[in-house]
């Protein structure tokens, strides 16, 4: 059975006399494991996927089994208990708590775990952070991190309830590109050490070259579902060159 199936998934907005289609019928399955990358320009419905996919949004009709669970028929509360559960989080501008430590904040959605003592916390947390590479630096402030070292905080917070997807929002967005090189093998490692599945949202080719498998979404709509980067890259270059001859 497949981590994530999505069956006919159609998301629309009504905004007043407008409605907005923003993803029409998309269908597609992701294997325990994989490191995928989901590209597209703005207004592609990539985001819209996105928050269909971490549980954030209910799409309007369509079956997205998660784990063999059907996520469109529940209740925003049974959805934000399944994220919890299934979903590490990972955000451009990293979302850490600017008055906590780094270990502090690694911690904090295990304050929502019961059964776990305040010493667990303290030692899962600490161990996480040595993982990503910052086990010097458990009790320093975000404001005294770089950028990289801030989304490495992120990325162990992500890992802290042991989630079986960590799922990352233009990551390297706010990175140089040495950081960015860092980070998405820091992606990399986890993918392929300890087998979690990565989904990457991103417009940025470099970063979608590294994931296994590449889907490109268009107008709503998957252009390209492929392993190579080159396919992809054409998919996106034939939707500029068609948007560049209809402004002529």
């Amino acid at each position: 059975m497949a981590l994530i199936e999505l069956t006919n998934i159609r998301k629309s907005y009504d905004l007043g006399e407008v409605k907005v289609d923003a993803l029409k019928g998309v269908s597609l399955t992701i294997e325990r494991g994989e490191s995928v990358a989901l590209i597209g320009p703005s207004g592609s419905g990539k985001s819209t996927l996105m928050n269909t996919l971490g549980c954030l949004d209910r799409p309007t009709s369509g079956s997205y089994l998660l784990d063999g669970e059907e996520v469109v028929t529940m209740s925003a509360d049974q959805r934000a208990n399944l994220r919890n559960r299934q979903i590490g989080f990972v955000f451009q501008n990293f979302n850490l708590l600017s008055r906590t430590t780094a270990v502090e904040n690694v911690e904090l959605p295990l304050t929502y775990t019961r059964g776990l003592s305040f010493r667990e916390r303290r030692e899962r947390a600490s161990e996480l952070l040595g993982r990503v590479g910052l086990g010097g630096r458990l009790g320093h402030h975000p404001s005294q991190l770089s950028g990289g070292q801030q989304q490495r905080v992120a990325i162990a917070r992500a890992l802290s309830t042991q989630p079986s997807i960590l799922m990352a929002d233009e990551p390297t967005g706010n990175l140089d590109t040495k950081t960015s090189q860092e980070i998405i093998a820091l992606f990399k490692q986890l993918n392929e050490d300890e087998q979690l599945t990565v989904i990457l949202v991103t417009h940025d080719l470099s970063v979608a070259r590294a994931a296994h498998r590449k889907i490109v979404l268009i107008d709503g709509e998957i252009a390209a579902d492929t392993p190579d980067f080159q396919t992809a890259q054409a998919a996106l270059a034939r939707h500029d060159a068609e948007i560049a001859a209809a402004s002529e």
